[in-house]
């Protein structure tokens, strides 16, 4: 006859699982573990933390993989979560078992040094240690348990590594964006160009959807990203000057939804095969379609655009709110993004046709107040007050 188990614990799917009151708590959870034995211990030392807690006030011990897990339940919104969840799969292996006050600087050097022998960025190890800095803190400051403690009494300061080796932002003139543009296949042409004259990231080009296009009497359009599409949470106005214009015309009617499809389909990124073969023939292998934006950025630096009109234009988080405009500021957006045009002169040659059917490409005159301006699908609104 095999022994007695102790109350409390029972089985499951082959798993052992805890239900019991102990000191007016209940421990209501999995062990983890197909094992009797090592179930029985879980339990003893999940007691033994509470009455400790009860009554001499001591904090139970809680491992880093606990409050990963806390932190991966809590942070289902986050739109980089999946990211953070391969930083913590690869951080379990060396700190998952400790205590969080035993965690610090020390005990990640292993991690630290495995990574770097992978060949991977310093930029990447801290995104992993940021990871580790965000759930100490919230441990100490925003966890508090049944007992009225915090899962930790103080995080410790968790350093990021310098780095060195972080590649710099590469801003393309215009010679080098006629030789990467002239290798690109149309499609990722007309990503590229919108995406240069309008400072847009890669993802913001790719999901750009017909419905987000807000038509504006005498002025075109703009479109209004949703904030759960963006990388600040906040809604982001694309503001079109000449070229960005044109660019959006050419590629109507292509889908019904998305507005830059390729074979019937959109893309998930700019960056393929295709992008790198281009950059590539174009001796420019250094450019990402990041450094498009950074292009942007710097040529509205370059033409005299104000700061905050730039913040506007880049769609940085600002206290201001950003998607609802006079007409006048409105206007004076269209004509910042539209300092940075080249004329008819410098206009790649793919695009010298398709200008020429529409004539002229001054700025339209603003002759219109006291107008609201709706995307009829979405009901999405960009004020637009005389």
């Amino acid at each position: 006859m095999g022994r007695k188990r102790t109350p409390g614990v029972y089985k499951r799917a082959g798993i052992w699982y805890i239900d019991k009151q102990c000191n007016g708590i209940r421990i209501s959870e999995s062990t983890g573990t197909s094992s009797l034995e090592e179930a029985e211990k879980y339990l003893a030392r999940r007691i033994e933390g509470i009455r400790q807690a009860v009554v001499y006030g001591v904090r139970p011990k809680r491992t880093f993989s606990e409050a990963a897990a806390k932190y991966i339940e809590e942070k289902q919104h986050k739109k980089s979560l999946n990211g953070d969840i391969g930083h913590l799969n690869l951080l379990d292996r060396f700190i998952g078992h400790l205590p969080l006050e035993n965690i610090h600087m020390g005990v990640l050097q292993e991690y630290i040094e495995e990574r770097r022998n992978s060949g991977v960025k310093t930029r990447t190890i801290n995104h992993g240690l940021q990871v580790v800095r965000h759930i100490l803190n919230l441990a100490s400051k925003d966890w508090i348990d049944s007992f009225g403690l915090t899962w930790l009494l103080t995080a410790p300061r968790i350093k990021l590594l310098p780095e060195a080796d972080s590649r710099k932002a590469y801003p393309i003139d215009w010679e080098e964006q006629d030789r990467l543009f002239a290798e690109l296949p149309l499609h990722l042409r007309q990503m590229a160009l919108f995406a240069v004259n309008t400072g847009c990231r890669d993802q913001e080009v790719c999901q750009l959807r017909w419905d987000w296009e807000i038509k504006i009497p005498e002025m075109g359009s703009v479109f209004l990203i949703p904030g759960r599409y963006t990388k600040n949470s906040e809604d982001r106005l694309i503001v079109l000057n000449q070229i960005a214009h044109e660019v959006i015309e050419e590629v109507r009617n292509l889908h019904p939804e998305y507005v830059f499809v390729y074979k019937g389909k959109y893309l998930t990124r700019i960056m393929n095969h295709a992008w790198i073969k281009a950059r590539r023939r174009a001796e420019l292998s250094q450019v990402r379609v990041h450094d498009l934006r950074h292009t942007f950025g710097r040529r509205l630096r370059a033409a005299g655009v104000s700061y905050e009109d730039r913040q506007d234009l880049l769609g940085h988080k600002s206290g201001r709110m950003t998607t609802h405009y006079s007409a006048a500021e409105l206007a004076n957006l269209i004509e910042a993004a539209n300092r940075i045009c080249r004329r008819k002169k410098g206009v790649p040659l793919f695009l010298i046709r398709h200008l020429s059917q529409i004539g002229s490409v001054e700025i339209p005159q603003i002759g219109f107040q006291g107008i609201v301006s709706e995307n009829s699908k979405t009901g999405q609104t960009v004020d637009v007050v005389g």
